[in-house]
C-alpha cells in the first residue's frame, strides 16, 4: 500500500501561479486545442508543481485560461447567460462526453471573453465533473436558467 496519501488541491494556489506564469506560457496553455494536448505543455507542469497531471487537473487547466476569478463572483451558469450565450449552445455541452463537452465549454468561455466567476467554485465543478451523476452539468444548466428567469426585463 502506498504511503502517500491523498492531498487536496488547492485550487487558488493553482490560479495564482498561473497568473505568475509569463505571456509566452499562458498563450501556450490558451492555444491547446484538446485537454489531451496539455500533457506536452511545460507551462502546464510549471502550474501543478507538486499536483498529479490526473484528467481532472488537465480539465481545470484547459479552461482556467478563459476565466477571470473574483471573490464571491457568479457561478460559472450566471456568467454565461449574462453574456447572452445561447441556450442551445449550452445543451450542446451538457449533452457531450468528454473531451468534446470540456471543448464547447471552452468555446463558450471565449465567447463569453474570459467571464468573471468565482474560480473556486468553477475549479470544484470542473473538478467533479465526470461524476456519474453529472451534478455540475446540471447545476450550470440551473445557474444560466434561474439567472435568465430572474434577471430584470429590459423597459422598451
Amino acid at each position: 500500500m502506498s504511503e502517500e496519501k491523498y492531498k487536496p488541491v488547492d485550487f487558488m494556489a493553482l490560479y495564482q501561479r498561473y497568473g505568475g506564469l509569463g505571456l509566452g506560457p499562458q498563450a501556450e496553455l490558451k492555444r491547446v486545442m484538446n485537454p489531451d494536448d496539455l500533457a506536452v505543455i511545460p507551462a502546464f507542469y510549471r502550474v501543478l508543481q507538486d499536483n498529479k497531471s490526473y484528467e481532472k487537473m488537465r480539465r481545470l487547466m484547459f479552461c482556467l485560461p478563459h476565466i477571470k476569478h473574483v471573490d464571491g463572483g457568479d457561478s460559472l451558469g450566471k456568467a454565461l447567460a449574462k453574456a447572452e450565450i445561447n441556450e442551445k449552445r449550452l445543451f450542446m455541452v451538457i449533452r457531450s462526453q468528454e473531451p468534446n463537452d470540456l471543448i464547447q465549454l471552452r468555446r463558450l468561455l471565449k465567447q463569453a471573453k474570459q467571464p468573471a466567476v468565482d474560480w473556486l467554485q468553477m475549479a470544484n465543478a470542473l473538478w467533479w465533473w465526470d461524476h456519474p451523476n453529472q451534478q455540475s452539468k446540471r447545476q450550470l444548466l440551473e445557474d444560466f436558467f434561474f439567472y435568465q428567469n430572474t434577471k430584470p426585463q429590459a423597459s422598451t
